[in-house]
């Protein structure tokens, strides 16, 4: 993989949820980036989500985090 590569952790379908995921990973040092916006149109928030990425060198850390996050609620 190139060195800057951006890949997706994981996609919404509200910008919210998305910039709170990003938050939790930056707070817990790794930078992330939410890409997208809502639609008026909800259906359209399904076929184009709203995602949110990381350098590929942080990919595994940031799914793991985002797992862990997610069996906490």
């Amino acid at each position: 993989m190139k060195d800057g590569e951006l890949k997706t952790v994981a996609r919404y379908t509200d910008e919210i949820s998305a910039r709170i995921a990003a938050g939790m990973l930056i707070e817990n040092g790794i930078p992330a980036a939410v890409f997208g916006q809502n639609s008026s149109y909800v259906s359209l928030n399904y076929i184009n989500p709203v995602e949110v990425k990381v350098a590929a060198e942080d990919y595994e850390d940031a799914l793991s985090l985002l797992a862990a996050a997610d069996k906490a609620e």
